[in-house]
């Protein structure tokens, strides 16, 4: 699948880049109500359905825009789902953030987040298949909502280590969210179980943190 920390390039990606819509650009409320709205829609198209049923067309009608607004604030569905996912991962950060994160080394915080997000995505195995489907697809147009992703995934990770996390904080969190993320992939593909998959992060979190300090480095 495609890693979360890989750079993507090409003129169509850097076009998109440029023209992608972030809260910033949007400017009014009623633009950024309408933006809610579309991944809203999306959201609940891909948990009742799946990738399948998020169709540009019925996000459109249940969002209440017309379609053509639609495409210019997202051109493909692609684009609709891997945003929803970093929707979720920046509701998660902020939900982390307003509390004090178990654990009495950094391996153990990173496992509780781990859980905690992995058990939230579980719940809505069709919502989470759409969204793992669509980043797995994802080519460089859809380049800027991968790397927010990414870079959502490195902050989750990394403030479970240290509340600053330092450069090589930042470089495992990379690591641990693209196994995550592959990991992730096998259970919806039903390639691996519940348990399988708890197991193998488990065991990541051991190998790259066993030997991390408590302590951030200076």
């Amino acid at each position: 699948m495609a890693s979360p920390s890989r750079a993507r390039g090409g003129g169509q990606g850097v076009l998109n880049t440029l023209n992608a819509l972030t809260e910033d650009d949007l400017g009014s409320a009623a633009q950024r109500d309408r933006r809610k709205r579309m991944l809203d829609a999306t959201i609940a198209l891909a948990t009742k359905g799946g990738y399948d049923a998020v169709q540009m067309r019925a996000v459109a009608e249940n969002a209440d825009v017309a379609l053509g607004t639609l495409y210019r604030y997202f051109p493909s569905k692609n684009h609709l789902l891997v945003t929803g996912l970093a929707r979720e991962f920046e509701q998660s950060l902020e939900k982390l953030d307003r509390m004090e994160i178990p654990g009495d080394t950094p391996g153990e915080r990173v496992l509780f987040v781990l859980g905690r997000v992995t058990r939230k995505l579980q719940r809505y195995p069709q919502l989470t298949e759409a969204m793992t489907r669509a980043f797995m697809f994802a080519d460089a147009s859809v380049a800027a909502e991968v790397d927010t992703v990414g870079r959502l995934m490195e902050d989750m990770f990394g403030r479970a280590m240290h509340a600053e996390p330092n450069a090589q904080d930042r470089a495992i969190a990379r690591v641990i969210g693209d196994v995550w993320l592959s990991n992730l992939v096998a259970w919806v593909t039903r390639r691996a179980s519940v348990s399988d998959v708890a197991s193998r992060l488990e065991l990541t979190v051991h190998l790259l943190l066993d030997n991390v300090s408590d302590e951030p480095a200076r």
